[in-house]
């Protein structure tokens, strides 16, 4: 969503990036028996139209009952113990110190020179120089006169740049939001803002013993249940004193 700064207890400044990472809605499971190994498939942005879908993707999300959702991937994980067809999950999955990897399609900058692609140096300003920002000749003459000369693969040479897949590791989570399915994390992540991100435990610093966290449809209609009642009752009081 952007990025932001906050202050710590000794006045250092942390640049924070906020992430929107939820609801998320569990469309398909993976297991070991029935797939070879164990993964939990998350959809994220219901946001979606009917039309720029393929219909058996169209069909799964009516069957499952849950929105058209436009960004679906799927996630490695020990185990999908607590999991649910059409479940929802929010930035609980995560607690604030914990580290995460980010990955995302970096922001393009076009066809670029070696200078910025790859950071040479230029040739020199001196008086007669031809060089500047060019590379220079690549040609060689190892094996004689008439062998088959190739560019070696891996060249650093003037090329696209940017718009690639791209991962981040070890991003401290500095804020957990549930309520506003935010999540602040420290430094910067790939792409540009309203970029889709893919968001996992961190696969150096990861969290041992970490289970999934659901949220309780049935806790929610029960706190909404119970301040109707509460307003109710506050309305009877009210119109008893009146009499």
């Amino acid at each position: 969503m952007g990025m932001t700064q906050i202050f710590d207890g000794e006045g250092r400044q942390v640049p924070l990036t906020l992430l929107q990472v939820g609801p998320c809605y569990v469309t398909a499971l993976r297991s070991q028996e029935k797939n070879g190994y164990t993964a939990v498939q998350l959809g994220f942005d219901g946001t979606g139209k009917e039309k720029s879908m393929n219909a058996a993707r169209v069909g799964t999300f009516k069957k499952l009952k849950v929105p058209l959702l436009r960004f679906v991937r799927e996630f490695r994980t020990p185990s999908t113990e607590g999991l649910e067809l059409a479940a929802q999950l929010s930035p609980a999955q995560f607690e604030e110190g914990d580290f995460v990897d980010v990955s995302g399609v970096s922001i393009g900058k076009g066809f670029q020179g070696v200078v910025k692609r790859h950071h040479f140096k230029g040739g020199t300003g001196g008086r007669g120089t031809k060089m500047g920002r060019e590379p220079g000749g690549i040609g060689s003459k190892a094996g004689g006169n008439g062998c088959r000369k190739k560019v070696p693969k891996g060249k650093r040479l003037p090329g696209h740049m940017g718009q690639d897949f791209v991962t981040v590791q070890n991003l401290k989570v500095i804020k957990v939001d549930a309520d506003n399915n935010l999540l602040a994390v420290r430094g910067a992540v790939p792409g540009p803002e309203g970029t889709y991100l893919e968001i996992r435990m961190a696969l150096k610093r990861a969290s041992k013993d970490r289970k999934w966290q659901v949220l309780d449809k049935n806790v929610e209609k029960a706190s909404a249940k119970s301040s109707s009642e509460t307003s109710g009752q506050s309305e009877s009081k009210s119109e008893d004193s009146k009499s």
